[in-house]
């Protein structure tokens, strides 16, 4: 019977520890094939592959129309289906569309402003010089809020400050073209903040406006507004309505006029602006407050203030300025700096009442009581058509004439 012998020492396994995880796979130094790989290797030795992708791109092969015109949709050459980025166009055009309307914001507002309401009558553009003209007939309409402009010449007006066009500036005696064109400017300045601001039409204290006046023009104007009188009345300067009496239906204003300017010699500059100011309104709370009436504070309101439809009546009130600005030489004269000097006005208040003094302009409304006849009621002065532009005003007697047109 065999004997077996007893087992020597076990030899050192290289192998004993060795755990076959990821990092010992990743480490290898030689890898083996895959099947596929050895048998395409195979193959290849016997036919080369073709050196063109397996599947062409459609950039790469002229597409072909199908039976019913469409086009194979783009791959790339992994034969995923390419997206069209249409958002970068897009995006391009509207942020070049809001960079031109940040940059040109007021032409924007006056054109919004004025597709408010549609007109007939062909745009009128701002004057470049006196008209020789007469404003063109309207056929007549009523106002309403909706429509403040229906039936006069001024709906196909420029709307706000868009009215006021400046010259081009150009060196001028003492002054400089850059000079010129801050002191234009400051008359545009002006003229919006004393006759477009709604702070100032609706009555309130035209603290800006105030602000660009000289010294001496600033104090005669202050001294107006708190002690109006029939010879010292601010609206010759501003126009401003009593809320009690009249209230604005729009803050859209419509401006007709032109701004020009010339040397004075060693004197400085003078600028001549002539403008036309159309306002629509509607009746404040007071107007037409009875006397008397059996429930205290309560309004008598006459028939003739509303449409056939019920809406509010609308009235309008036309103001034309002729206002002088002068710019002393600093060489010469005292002078503060950026400041504005009037010099020579004149205005006409169209469908205002005949009495002055009250501090604003006080718009006449049908059967008012406080209408003792519009600056155009019948007393006895020519009749003339407020929106004709072609005569310069002169200084008058004061009395009231009749208006052809509101």
């Amino acid at each position: 019977m065999p004997i077996v012998d007893e087992p020597g020492p076990r030899p050192d396994d290289p192998f004993e520890n060795l755990v076959l995880d990821e990092d010992f796979v990743r480490g290898a130094d030689v890898k083996e094939q895959s099947g596929r790989s050895r048998m395409l290797a195979a193959r290849w030795k016997q036919q080369p592959p073709d050196p063109e992708p397996w599947r062409a791109s459609a950039d790469r092969v002229p597409a072909r129309r199908s039976r019913f015109g469409r086009r194979p949709k783009p791959v790339d050459p992994w034969g995923r289906r390419r997206k069209r980025n249409w958002q970068t166009p897009v995006f391009v055009v509207l942020a070049a569309a809001v960079t031109l309307a940040a940059l040109n914001v007021d032409r924007l507002n006056g054109w919004y402003e004025g597709r408010q309401e549609s007109s007939a009558l062909p745009p009128v553009a701002p004057e470049t010089a006196s008209p020789t003209a007469a404003p063109p007939a309207v056929d007549p309409d009523t106002p309403t809020a909706d429509h403040p402009w229906a039936g006069s010449p001024a709906e196909a007006w420029p709307s706000g400050a868009n009215g006021i066009e400046l010259p081009a500036a150009q060196a001028l005696g003492v002054f400089d073209r850059t000079q010129v064109a801050a002191q234009l400017k400051a008359v545009k300045d002006y003229l919006v903040l004393a006759h477009l601001d709604p702070a100032t039409t609706a009555g309130g204290t035209p603290a800006a406006a105030l602000a660009l006046l000289d010294r001496k023009d600033r104090t005669e104007l202050e001294a107006a507004l708190a002690h109006p009188t029939a010879e010292h009345d601010p609206v010759v300067w501003l126009s401003r309505f009593d809320p009690r009496l009249a209230v604005p239906v729009t803050e859209v204003v419509k401006v007709l006029g032109r701004t020009t300017f010339e040397s004075d010699g060693d004197r400085g500059m003078l600028v001549h602006t002539d403008y036309t100011y159309v306002y629509a309104l509607r009746p404040g709370p007071d107007v037409g407050r009875a006397p008397a009436s059996p429930a205290a504070g309560a309004t008598a309101r006459p028939v003739g203030w509303t449409t056939a439809g019920g809406d509010v009546r609308v009235e309008r009130e036309i103001v034309r300025r002729q206002q002088d600005f002068r710019f002393y030489n600093p060489a010469r004269y005292q002078v503060q700096r950026g400041k504005l000097v009037l010099d020579k006005g004149q205005s006409a208040f169209g469908n205002n009442v005949c009495t002055m003094g009250s501090g604003y302009l006080v718009t006449s409304f049908p059967e008012s009581a406080e209408d003792d006849g519009p600056s155009g009621a019948p007393t006895g002065g020519p009749t003339t058509d407020p929106y004709d532009r072609r005569t310069p005003l002169e200084e008058g007697d004061g009395s009231c004439g009749a208006l052809s047109r509101t």
